[in-house]
């Protein structure tokens, strides 16, 4: 009923933990009918801010999200992304995320 509505349809998550094209896949082989521009993702929020403000970040996200970031220059970062992602969680990394 809601596709044959007037409304526009969005699928909304939280999960940082995998691209929205992996969200995608599962989704349709749990019997979603869904297409990719439908979902809406906590990182797809964070790339459209760092677009918007125009930032380089270090990404502290699981290595699976990290197709979300297709494009977004990471060189020489001034801000910083978390996401569920506990292997990047390390002396080293959080020491270039402070910096």
């Amino acid at each position: 009923r809601l596709r044959s509505a007037p409304l526009t349809v969005r699928f909304v998550t939280n999960t940082t933990k995998e691209s929205k094209r992996d969200l995608l896949e599962r989704l349709t082989q749990l019997g979603f009918d869904i297409a990719e521009h439908e979902i809406f993702t906590s990182l797809t929020a964070a790339r459209n801010l760092l677009e918007q403000q125009q930032v380089r970040p270090l990404l502290l996200v699981d290595d699976k999200a990290l197709p979300d970031f297709t494009g977004i220059g990471t060189d020489n970062p001034n801000a910083v992304v978390v996401g569920l992602a506990p292997e990047h969680f390390h002396y080293e990394m959080m020491n270039r995320a402070f910096r």
